[in-house]
C-alpha cells in the first residue's frame, strides 16, 4: 500500500525528470555546445602543435643545416614547401573531422527524434 511519503517523493522525482527532459534541449545547444567547441578548439590546437605547421611556415625562408649558399637555400625552400603542403593536408583532415563532429552534435537530437517517430508509427 502506498504511503503519503512515497506519493510525495514520487511526484517530486517525476517533476524533476520532466524538468530535466524539458531542460535538455536548452543545455544541448548552449552549455553543451560551448563545451564541445572548447574541446574541438583544444583538439585542433593540439593537432597543429603536433604537426608544427606554423613553425614550418615561419621558417620557410631559412636554410636548413646552415647551408647558406644558393643551392642550399633552394633545396631548403622546396623541402619546406613540400612539408608545409603535406602537413596542411593533414591539418585539413583534422579540421574536417572536427566540423563533422560539430555537425553531428547539432543534428543528433533531430536524428533521435526522427528514429523515435519512425519506431512508434511505422
Amino acid at each position: 500500500m502506498f504511503t503519503h511519503n512515497s506519493i510525495a517523493y514520487g511526484t517530486k522525482i517525476l517533476a524533476e525528470i520532466i524538468g530535466h527532459v524539458l531542460y535538455f534541449p536548452l543545455w544541448w545547444y548552449s552549455t553543451g555546445l560551448m563545451r564541445l567547441l572548447n574541446n574541438l578548439r583544444n583538439f585542433l590546437s593540439d593537432r597543429e602543435k603536433s604537426l608544427a605547421l606554423l613553425i614550418w611556415i615561419k621558417n620557410i625562408g631559412r636554410p636548413m643545416y646552415g647551408q647558406y649558399d644558393w643551392q642550399g637555400r633552394i633545396i631548403s625552400f622546396f623541402m619546406r614547401l613540400i612539408q608545409i603542403i603535406i602537413r596542411s593536408f593533414f591539418m585539413l583532415f583534422w579540421l574536417a573531422l572536427a566540423l563533422a563532429i560539430l555537425g553531428l552534435w547539432a543534428l543528433l537530437p533531430f536524428i533521435v527524434l526522427y528514429n523515435i517517430y519512425w519506431q512508434l508509427f511505422y
